[in-house]
């Protein structure tokens, strides 16, 4: 009776073999989200339709054959910059206000970490969104829809914020919606503005935030 052969599932993992493919994707990983980010700064000034493989290449000193083999076409680049934008604007903005009380605390708090992020600037343009949406508010695809759903997360973290704090007493009388529909708007004009060495552009912002919440928010 011959001796069956065991199937690969069954053959026992090279250690050394399998520590060297564990550290090449966390190098690929790590190469990836490094020319992601990059790709939001670039985007975030000259839009996306501004990236390239080879451009890419060139700003960070690798190959671009490197890049093509990390992302493969400019639309899986566009899209990973529309990723790694919104983790930058989670982690300056959502997630430092988190360790507020719910509600109108951390409503203020994220408005806060918002100003912060465009008045640094956080990324060079600015603010990704108000750079990047325009150019694909009326070009129905796939990175239309990333776009589209960080958009649409964005404004449901607003808007529970807003709901939050009317059940607390504040803010009564505001659709949540167009409230955060408001917010958005007045504070896309304060990053243009700014933008523009707009001194005024940040208070100004503030005082009309002010205003839509009344005295006693």
């Amino acid at each position: 009776m011959t001796e069956s052969v065991p199937a690969p599932a069954q053959l026992e993992e090279n250690p050394a073999e399998q520590q060297i493919s564990d550290q090449r994707l966390l190098k690929g990983a790590r190469a990836r989200a490094a020319i992601a980010r990059h790709a939001a700064d670039v985007a975030s000034v000259e839009g996306l339709n501004g990236l390239s493989l080879g451009r890419l290449a060139v700003d960070l000193g690798v190959s671009k054959s490197g890049v093509a083999t990390l992302f493969g076409t400019k639309e899986n680049l566009q899209l990973a910059a529309v990723q790694s934008a919104r983790e930058v604007f989670i982690d300056h903005v959502v997630r430092p206000a988190l360790s507020e009380p719910k509600g109108m605390p951390r409503l203020r708090a994220i408005l806060e970490h918002w100003f912060d992020y465009i008045g640094a600037p956080v990324m060079p343009g600015g603010c990704f969104r108000g750079q990047c949406v325009t150019e694909f508010d009326s070009r129905p695809g796939p990175v239309r829809d990333a776009l589209a759903a960080d958009r649409d997360d964005w404004f449901a973290v607003l808007e529970k914020e807003i709901r939050r704090a009317q059940e607390q007493g504040f803010l009564t009388g505001h659709d949540p919606h167009a409230l955060a529909f408001q917010l958005e708007a007045v504070i896309a004009a304060a990053n243009s503005a700014a933008r523009m060495d707009d001194t005024t552009a940040i208070p100004t912002a503030r005082a009309i935030i002010d205003g839509l919440f009344g005295r006693s928010a």
